[in-house]
């Protein structure tokens, strides 16, 4: 999957997904208590990716204890993100699969399977980022393999199509 970020100079580039979901920035299988923990483990591939410092983890946390549950997009699917700052290190992306959903608050879209983690370093990568993940989930087919995928390049595989 092509990504087109634009550049502060207005010049467009197309990124392959790869370099925006690293195999580090993975945790498949992993278990949540609640909906913070589940978004403290996409904070914790942020990092480990080298997309994010811990501080964007907590950025996120309260961006939802203020605004609320608007981050679960989708049945079972939860887009955790945080206005650009200086905690994002460069724009990118974690994915947690959850071994047991968690209730975030959202009636009609609780509970969550999956939580995507999203870093933009500014507004316009940020937007772009957001938009090609949305648009590749949006294919219920595609959904449905990922939930059953069992590695990093077999979900990048199925986001790519």
């Amino acid at each position: 999957m092509d990504i087109i970020i634009h550049e502060r100079k207005g010049v467009d580039m197309a990124v392959d997904m790869s370099a925006f979901l690293p195999d580090r920035a993975f945790l498949l299988d992993v278990d949540a208590t609640d909906w913070r923990g589940a978004i403290r483990l996409a904070g914790k591939g942020l990092v480990a990716a080298g997309f994010t410092t811990p501080d964007y983890t907590d950025q996120m946390i309260a961006t939802v204890e203020s605004l609320g549950p608007y981050i679960v997009v989708a049945p079972g699917m939860a887009l955790a993100h945080a206005r650009p700052s200086a905690a994002v290190i460069r724009t990118g992306l974690s994915w947690v699969r959850l071994t047991r959903p968690v209730r975030f608050g959202n009636k009609d879209n609780d509970p969550v399977s999956l939580v995507i983690g999203l870093a933009g370093r500014d507004e316009d990568e940020h937007i772009a980022v957001m938009s090609a993940i949305a648009s590749a989930l949006s294919d219920a087919r595609k959904t449905s393999e990922l939930a059953d995928a069992t590695s990093p390049r077999e979900i990048r595989s199925i986001l790519g199509r």
